[in-house]
């Protein structure tokens, strides 16, 4: 299903890259503990997509990194995973941004394949984004008004969708860069997410996964 939005393999390997640009970015900066030496310590993730991704075969790995000093970890910000979840970032927002214009949970879980519990953790955990650290920030990159607290995170891909005007896929691209700093606790995390912009672009994913055509993102009231 997500290729019906563009989000396929090749979607997901942008990621994927995206994420191996971060590690690199990060390892450079040192440890953030001890300022030591940085090497890869990956492990590997068992990823779900529900019905909307089924083939992940290829995107099981998470970068982390190790000190050579303090033997601490560091994790770098990720475009792929959101948090600690076992389904992908992009799953988590589609599912979570399709559920306003369903019945209920119940029906969201029959159409992604996905638990009606999951549904409504993840509609919780939304509920406390705008308490996280992280959040004055985000919502600072905005013109006024930001994307609405009271409607994450589908409020926040119609403000994306709106600014880049572009499709899809190019608006998850945008949301991966924006919450990437939310999939770890490292501090300068928005700033590692700078340092590979430059590398990798909305501009770039249009042209890289040839998505003309591909639909936008568009929302439906809530039905009561």
């Amino acid at each position: 299903m997500l290729h019906e939005f563009g989000l396929g393999d090749e979607f997901l390997a942008l990621l994927y890259r995206g994420d191996q640009l971060l590690a690199e970015a990060v390892a450079a900066a040192g440890c953030p503990h001890c300022g030591g030496p940085l090497h890869q310590a990956n492990y590997p993730r068992k990823p779900r997509g529900g019905r909307l991704f089924e083939a992940l075969g290829a995107f099981t790995l998470r970068r982390s990194m190790c000190c050579g000093h303090c033997r601490r970890r560091s994790l770098p910000p990720s475009l792929l995973f959101l948090g600690r979840r076992v389904y992908i970032e992009s799953v988590v927002l589609l599912a979570s941004f399709g559920w306003g214009a369903t019945q209920g949970f119940e029906a969201m879980a029959v159409v992604l394949g996905i638990p009606s519990v999951t549904l409504r953790r993840w509609a919780a955990w939304w509920r406390e984004v705008p308490t996280l650290p992280m959040w004055p920030s985000l919502r600072a990159r905005f013109a006024p008004p930001p994307p609405d607290e009271r409607a994450l995170p589908a409020s926040l891909l119609l403000r994306l969708s709106n600014d880049v005007g572009g499709p899809a896929a190019a608006v998850m691209f945008l949301a991966a860069k924006s919450l990437a700093p939310l999939t770890t606790t490292l501090r300068r995390a928005a700033g590692f997410v700078r340092v590979i912009a430059t590398q990798l672009s909305a501009k770039e994913l249009t042209q890289e996964l040839s998505i003309a055509g591909h639909p936008s993102i568009s929302y439906e009231s809530p039905r009561h």
